[in-house]
Order: C-alpha cells, then structure tokens, then sequence
C-alpha cells in the first residue's frame, strides 16, 4: 500500500487540502493510513463517503475515524463515532474498508465544504483501486453519484438510525 498512499500524498485535488502531503503531521497521517490499509486488505467490503471531515479524518488520517477513536485524546467526531459504532453492533468491523470519494478535505481546519464535480472525478482513480474485488456501499449521495454503489443514508444530521438500517438492507 506504499505506492498507494505515496500517489495520494502527491495527488492535487481541486482546492482541496492534502493533509497527507501538507502540514507537519503529514508524515504520520501517511504511516497510519498505510498501516489502516495494510491491516483491512482482506477486507470485503468498502464503505464510500463523500470526503473527510475537519475534525475526522482531517486530524487522524483514516476515513471516518477521529483522533479521538485513534489515540484517546483530540477532537471527537459524530460521523467516526456512528460508523463505527455500527459497524461494531453489526459485526462488521473487521470486514470494512472505510474510504471517500474525495480523499482530501474540501474546506479549511474549522468547517466541510461541498466538493465539486471536478474534484469528486479526480477522487475515483483512488476509490476505483480500493474497491476492485471489494462490494461497495455508499454512504451519502455524493459518494452514491459518483461510484453508482448501492445508498445508504449518511449518518449525519440525525441519520444514525437510518444509517443502520440501510446498511442492514444493503448486506442482506
């Protein structure tokens, strides 16, 4: 997975902002995506959002986890917490591949924004990648446009319970 996160360290997506090549925690954000790679590699099912958050994947550079999820400390983030926390009730955690369309932030290190069209397209080389051999499920409409995976509702603004459904419906 060396060669995967290095082309994702040196990839230019849009405006948004590449916490694995920028910033002095750039380093360790690559080591722990590699190591989060390594560790699922054998997983067979990935999970598409749309794109890290601010205070997700920003910060601990693995998709829907917080640095709190990671370490104990640092900022906690709704998202991480429902999707894991599913995952975990229905077993599936170790059998998941958590990634977004867009694998940069579009935004800054206070808020998410939208990312565009260009930006999702420039995203789907890396989703295309990971999820070969793999069943993927979308989590959001953004990542449901762009990959054409089956929906599930993201977990968002009061969508926990849906989230869990919908993912329950998909895998049946």
């Amino acid at each position: 997975m060396r060669g995967f996160v290095e082309r994702l360290a040196e990839a230019s997506i849009g405006a948004t902002y590449n916490f694995y090549r920028a910033g002095e925690r750039a380093p360790l954000l690559r080591a722990r995506l590699e190591r989060y790679l390594d560790d699922v590699a054998g997983a067979r099912l990935v999970l598409v959002g749309e794109a890290p958050g601010y205070r997700g994947a920003r910060v601990s550079g693995i998709p829907f986890t917080s640095e709190r999820q990671l370490t104990g400390d640092g900022p906690a983030e709704s998202t991480a917490t429902i999707v894991h926390r599913v995952l975990a009730e229905l077993r599936l955690a170790g059998e998941v591949l958590l990634w977004n369309v867009v694998p940069t932030h579009p935004g800054d290190e206070r808020s998410n924004r939208r990312p565009t069209r260009a930006e999702v397209e420039a995203g789907l080389p890396f989703v295309c990648e990971l999820a070969r051999g793999r069943r993927t499920i979308a989590v959001g409409r953004i990542a449901h446009a762009a990959t054409g995976a089956p929906y599930v509702r993201h977990p968002s603004h009061g969508g926990a319970a849906e989230f869990r459904r919908g993912l329950q419906a998909v895998l049946l």
